[in-house]
């Protein structure tokens, strides 16, 4: 399996260079050359199989021979025993044919665990592999940074810099990332927003001198690894649900494009899938796109869903490749018009993927939900989840093909939202209970980014190793 760029100027690489690059050298985003095709008769087989066992299957095409199978498998058991139910993704019912993908249950409850548990073991086996250390710089809008720091706590070959938008992420997210006190855990309040911080990181890789210089690779979902691992739990509810003889519905609260995308993935690999909805809340730049074709930056309005206010999607750029025939010039000038212009436009008649629908939510109905989902199935969900819940019942196609919503996070990751629909806050489940009690650890630096790469250069480990 070899992986090329969107932009179409950077080296084709294996699995293990992908993972350890992050964002490709032209500035573009790594994606699997082809795609692995898998059967119905295989889809089928997977029924009954642990979550650990499905991942190593459905994953191991892309790995190529860089990792063998029976030590993929172990890394996948490892990974997912970290999990707080039996079944690392439930599901559970709403309705009569309505259903949430309950992606929490990971040790930050959120579904970034899914994919990072997974990525900080495949960073240890192929560090381990080449006696190399690595620094990990990302950006969060919330639950990445938890997840990633969980991942990457404590590991000897890793200094790990999290950036996230000061007083833009609720006040658990930011304590699970900041009560974490290992030397190689850094955290960086960032005076803007998520779209800043993101900028930011990947400025800093496309500095190719501090790059190599600090052997810096990526957490965010530019790593194809982050998106990989994310396809399992597609296979999975769908077989759960009669899947692949007969199709399911998602609906996918989207900030960085990234969840959905794996959906996307699923089904290139061969999954039935009858709609993707994107679901968004009032920062839209993703349900205008698929509504009218033109990817516009309007600017980041603060909302109760905080980890989806972003304007500018970096999984979007994969999915535009595929879009305009894998042509990576065609990327390259979209991308100048999106910094140049702020946006540009696709003519729809190219938008050949009819499995695409979209809507947004507003803050009002996003409360609402919560309230109404408590009332009417007994099942507390976070405003994202709530998100996906109304955009998929505005833009459902067919009722008869079961629904599935994406339940990003636990309701206690944003107990201000949860309060203000239901009168009172969720509970913080026993491992984190004490979370408000604990020392914190983070600095707090301007929007610029010398300033930010003047500090990660100060405390990176690796070049005092070099």
């Amino acid at each position: 399996m070899q992986y090329i760029s969107t932009r179409g100027d950077a080296p084709r690489l294996n699995f293990e260079e992908v993972v350890l690059t992050g964002l490709a050298r032209d500035g573009g985003l790594y994606v699997p050359e082809t795609w692995p095709q898998m059967s119905k008769d295989e889809i089928r087989g997977l029924a009954g199989k642990s979550y650990a066992e499905v991942a190593a299957q459905v994953l191991q095409p892309f790995l190529g021979d860089c990792i063998s199978p029976t030590e993929f498998r172990e890394m996948t058991e490892k990974a997912y025993g970290t999990f707080f139910h039996k079944a690392v993704v439930p599901l559970s019912q709403l309705g009569e044919n309505e259903f949430l993908m309950e992606l929490y249950h990971g040790p930050t409850l959120a579904f970034k665990d899914v994919a990072l548990q997974l990525l900080g073991l495949l960073y240890d086996h192929l560090l381990g592999k080449q006696d190399k250390r690595v620094t990990i710089i990302g950006a969060t809008s919330g639950d990445t940074g938890s997840a990633a720091i969980e991942a990457c706590r404590g590991r000897d070959a890793v200094d790990i810099f999290i950036l996230h938008p000061a007083g833009r992420v609720s006040d658990v997210q930011r304590r699970q990332m900041t009560t974490v006190l290992d030397s190689n855990v850094h955290n960086i309040a960032v005076e803007g927003d998520f779209d800043d911080c993101q900028a930011m990181v990947k400025a800093m890789f496309n500095d190719l001198e501090f790059r190599d210089r600090l052997s810096v690779s990526a957490v965010n979902s530019i790593n194809w690894a982050r998106v990989m691992a994310q396809i399992v739990y597609y296979f999975t509810t769908a077989v759960s649900l009669g899947g692949p003889d007969r199709p399911i519905s998602y609906s996918v609260p989207s900030g960085n494009f990234g969840d959905i995308y794996a959906g996307y993935c699923a089904h290139k690999m061969g999954l039935p899938i009858d709609q993707l909805i994107v679901a968004t809340n009032r920062n839209d730049i993703l349900s205008r796109f698929f509504n009218t074709g033109e990817y516009r930056k309007t600017g980041v309005n603060p909302t109760v869903s905080p980890s989806m206010d972003i304007q500018v999607s970096s999984n979007f750029e994969r999915f535009l490749f595929e879009l305009c025939g894998r042509d990576g010039s065609a990327i390259k000038e979209r991308m100048r018009q999106l910094d140049d212009e702020d946006g540009f436009a696709v003519n729809m008649s190219q938008m050949n993927e009819a499995l695409f629908s979209a809507g947004n939510c507003s803050e009002q109905d996003t409360l609402s939900t919560i309230k109404s989902t408590l009332a009417e199935s007994n099942k507390l969900i976070d405003p994202h989840t709530a998100i996906g819940l109304k955009v998929s019942e505005d833009c459902r196609s067919n009722s008869a093909v079961p629904m599935v919503c994406l339940s990003t996070a636990h309701p206690a990751k944003f107990p201000v939202a949860v309060e203000k629909a239901i009168g009172k806050y969720p509970e913080l489940p026993a491992h984190l209970d004490d979370l408000f009690d604990r020392d914190e650890k983070f600095d707090q630096l301007q929007n610029d980014l010398g300033t930010v790469k003047s500090y990660i250069t100060k405390r990176a480990r690796i070049l005092s190793s070099v």
